[in-house]
């Protein structure tokens, strides 16, 4: 029997190494569930407001985190938010049944109000199952925004809450020439949800952040989103790797995001969506912290 000489030793067991902590971080990346905390500090929070904790779901793509999701809820109940927020993409737009959303949210709602806004996977439902959906949810005394306003109160003070979605249209491919330059502008938004008041506090929740620049003009002072799953890939001092758009390091990825005095929060989402895993890119889930400036 051939021996290895000693350089082929060495080398043999670096490739093995490599391999194993290859698995180990995709294992880890779809496996192990984070969560980031941001602290917003603004003036137009109202007093009543200061440490109001927020918590954000986005893009679990029916996918389970223990049975029933019991990793997810134990994470979301230690942090013990005034409200939660699911910004699109609970389910996917093929599944055959929403059971592991429906158990996800039967559990929710003893922790905390919810508010929920559609992502692009509920809006290519056929129509029957996006009702089924939204009936199951009002039932469970989820709050659906559709293109509308709520207020949130507190002692007597209020912060305005948005949930936002648009034609599929908007959900471009920069590589087709016929959807590249489509664009939505200040004055789609604002023939979709009216304008803001910009003397209150205004949080905003939608899918896709790639109009962040219109949700600011608009009146936004924090926005909520998700579906780009953190680039998918991410690329240690570079971001993330994948857009939707099909371009490749997407300025707006994940994390927390400031024009002017206006804040978007990027979610990196807790599913794989359709490219199925992610890699250097954990599972997120957001915690908000509104602070009176």
């Amino acid at each position: 029997m051939k021996k290895f000489s000693k350089p082929q030793r060495i080398f043999v067991f670096i490739i093995l190494m490599f391999i194993i902590v290859i698995i180990s971080e995709i294992i880890i990346s779809n496996t192990i569930v984070g969560v980031t905390e941001y602290k917003i500090e603004d003036l137009k929070v109202p007093s009543s407001f200061n440490n109001f904790r927020i918590v954000q779901i986005s893009d679990l793509h029916s996918k389970e985190f223990g049975t029933r999701n019991k990793i997810l809820i134990h994470k979301i109940k230690k942090l013990s938010p005034d409200i939660i927020v699911l910004t699109g993409d609970m389910v996917n737009a093929k599944d055959k049944d929403f059971n592991i959303f429906y158990n996800f949210i039967n559990q929710l709602v003893d922790i905390a109000p919810i508010y929920f806004v559609v992502g692009n996977h509920e809006q290519n439902l056929d129509e029957a199952k996006l009702k089924e959906i939204i009936d199951y949810l009002h039932s469970k005394g989820v709050i659906v925004l559709d293109n509308q306003k709520e207020k949130i109160n507190r002692n007597g003070e209020f912060i305005n809450i948005y949930g936002l979605w648009y034609s599929l249209r908007y959900y471009r491919d920069l590589k087709n020439e016929y959807s590249k330059d489509i664009y939505f502008g200040i004055d789609k938004i604002e023939k979709i949800l009216g304008k803001a008041d910009k003397g209150q506090f205004n949080l905003l929740l939608t899918h896709n952040p790639v109009y962040f620049e219109t949700y600011a003009s608009w009146g936004a002072d924090l926005t909520l989103c998700g579906h780009l799953h953190g680039g998918m890939i991410r690329i240690p001092f570079y971001g993330g790797l994948f857009s939707p758009e099909k371009v490749f390091f997407p300025k707006y990825d994940a994390g927390l995001f400031k024009i002017d005095n206006h804040y978007m929060i990027v979610n990196r989402g807790l599913g794989s969506g359709d490219l199925g895993f992610r890699f250097l890119n954990n599972p997120e889930i957001g915690l908000i912290i509104l602070k009176n400036k």
